[in-house]
């Protein structure tokens, strides 16, 4: 059986090769006390892992050694990323981290049970080089007073949302992760989202937070910029950077055709001096994605949909932060 450790094959030595000169390119550097790079990564069905450096047809999952060495390659990059869709499934993720290293670590939920919490757990991932935990991990429980009203009830959030405090050089800042329901529909979403961007709202204010460094990030399924979802998001004052604005965000997008641009994933903050709630203290440099489609599995002749399962339906999005 063949392992990730093992040396790889000639063909996916020289993929890896180029795909690290176009990272380099691609993301900004990791510059030692001076940037942090921060991504956010919906991994589809993260999960199970076929041992093998070419999934046969026969075999389940199709995500292989290949495909997870791909994957490990980009979230390099980054100094912590959050990662949704991990499953109840470990065993990709334990893998991959043998890839990248000793200095890499993670922090993750347990796995939200129901049909609707489809398995899943949020994760980051993070480079112990550049930052470190500082101390708080939690998820976010709406009060009963302020449970969400969608016309069949009270309920929490399908999938809590899950808060956790790093630090790098003299910063301490906390990311909140998380992966909205989809639903019946796009009205199904805006309660939710209102509520989240409600509490944290809510939660930065308060004089007694942890920090006031608070940045989210994650799968909201918005379907556009300044689309209801999008307002019921930044209701409370939570800013998207403009560069992101015009880039994909899933494989599927078709130049040409808006129709197809979805704004599913976002990197957001406070930033409104004006506002009650207190700003972000660290500057902001510059976003961007990577679209790894040209760079990824190109000789296997696959399909976008069959490159989804091996690698992802969505792209990474990365914000850069001066320390």
């Amino acid at each position: 059986m063949a392992a990730i450790t093992d040396p790889l094959p000639s063909t996916i030595a020289a993929e890896v090769k180029a795909l690290r000169t176009t990272l380099d390119v691609s993301i900004p550097p990791k510059r030692l006390d001076q940037n942090l790079l921060i991504g956010t990564w919906n991994l589809r069905e993260f999960g199970g892992l076929t041992e093998k450096w070419k999934a046969a047809a026969s075999d389940t999952p199709k995500r292989d050694l290949h495909a997870l060495v791909c994957i490990a390659e980009i979230l390099s990059r980054f100094d912590v990323v959050a990662v949704q869709e991990v499953t109840g499934k470990l065993k990709a993720l334990r893998h991959m981290l043998k890839y990248l290293g000793p200095d890499w670590n993670f922090i993750l939920t347990d796995v939200t049970r129901g049909a609707a919490g489809n398995d899943e757990r949020l994760a980051f991932l993070f480079d112990t080089r550049r930052v470190s935990l500082s101390g708080l991990a939690c998820e976010l429980v709406l009060p009963r007073d302020a449970l969400i009203k969608d016309g069949a009830g009270e309920r929490q959030f399908v999938r809590t949302p899950y808060a956790v405090s790093f630090r790098s050089g003299s910063r301490t800042f906390i990311l909140v992760t998380l992966h909205v329901i989809w639903g019946d529909n796009a009205a199904a979403r805006a309660p939710e989202l209102a509520a989240i961007a409600k509490w944290l709202a809510n939660w930065a204010s308060d004089m007694n937070a942890y920090d006031h460094n608070l940045i989210c990030l994650g799968d909201f399924n918005i379907d556009r910029v300044g689309d209801p979802l999008y307002q019921a998001f930044t209701s409370t004052g939570l800013f998207t950077p403009p560069e992101l604005n015009a880039v994909p965000r899933t494989i599927f997008y078709t130049p040409g055709k808006p129709e197809t641009q979805k704004h599913y994933d976002q990197v957001a903050w406070f930033r409104d001096p004006a506002s009650s709630v207190p700003v972000l203290a660290m500057s902001h440099v510059t976003a961007g994605t990577f679209d790894f489609v040209p760079h990824e599995m190109t000789g296997l002749g696959l399909t976008k949909q069959q490159l989804s399962f091996r690698i992802s339906d969505h792209l990474p999005l990365w914000a850069e932060f001066l320390l």
